[in-house]
Order: structure tokens, then C-alpha cells, then sequence
């Protein structure tokens, strides 16, 4: 499974002393980030292709509260995918240092021609890397996101 450690930072919070509900989504989108990197993909690869990554829904559970400058794992998993990858769902679990899950991300989304303003499958190297990702136990085959041109 990708995981990476990060901390709830003094941005992170909200006025009841604990991490913010956006926050969440904020560490699910850098985690996502340092796997495309990691992968072949910073952000001037997609400048090149001229394509990115558009999230259309994020769903957020909570379960545990985190706090200040806590350390939080984050993971990332495939929760669903176009054969093609042109849609893809995401999931982000948020771990407390005691093991506790304190939140889940999953977003759907796919791959946008930034030319075109549509939906696209993405490049094979692309496609593989994201084919790289653990899937969950509830993965699900999507449909593909491009239309026939006419």
C-alpha cells in the first residue's frame, strides 16, 4: 500500500482545536501528488501533456479527531478504474500514531485534455503507474469517460 507520514499542522486547524474537514482533503490531494512524482509525473509533465488530474466528488468520513502537529499516515489506494483509466475512484485513509482511523477520502475523478476542456484516458506510462496502485477490497471496474468525437 502507498502510505506517507505527514503532520496536522497549525494551518490544519480549525476552532475546535482539531484538523479541519478540508484539511483532510488537502493531505488525500499532497499524497496523490508525491505518488504522480514519485511515479514520472510532476506537475511540468502535465504542463508538457498539456492534461490533469480533475476531481469531480470527494466523499469524506470522520472517525477520530486529530490534533496539533500530530503525525497522520496517509494511504492511497485504487477504489475503481476505467479499463481505459479515463475515470478513476481514489481512496485515502487517515491514521492516527495510535493506529485509530481517523478519516477515509474517496474521490472520483479522471483525466482532463486541458486543450479540449474534456475528459481523456491518460498516456500508457500514466496508465500503468496509476494500474500500479493497491485496489481496495470493494474496487469496482468503471466506465470509460471518453465520448466518440462526431
Amino acid at each position: 500500500m502507498y502510505t506517507k507520514t505527514l503532520y496536522a499542522g497549525w494551518g490544519d486547524m480549525d476552532f475546535n482545536s482539531h484538523m479541519r474537514n478540508t484539511a483532510y482533503l488537502d493531505k488525500a490531494a499532497d499524497v496523490r501528488q508525491m505518488f504522480l512524482i514519485e511515479h514520472g509525473f510532476p506537475m511540468e509533465a502535465f504542463v508538457r501533456l498539456r492534461i490533469g488530474p480533475v476531481v469531480r466528488k470527494d466523499e469524506v468520513e470522520y472517525f477520530k479527531e486529530v490534533g496539533l502537529q500530530e503525525p497522520i499516515t496517509v494511504t492511497y489506494a485504487l477504489a475503481g478504474h476505467a479499463e481505459d483509466g479515463s475515470r478513476f475512484l481514489l481512496r485515502h485513509e487517515i491514521f492516527r500514531l495510535d493506529g485509530n482511523l481517523s478519516a477515509r477520502v474517496t474521490s472520483a475523478g479522471g483525466w482532463l485534455d486541458l486543450n479540449e476542456r474534456r475528459l481523456i484516458a491518460p498516456p500508457p506510462a500514466l496508465l500503468s503507474a496509476m494500474n500500479s496502485l493497491e485496489r481496495t477490497d470493494d474496487f469496482v471496474v468503471l466506465p470509460s469517460s471518453v465520448k466518440p468525437r462526431g
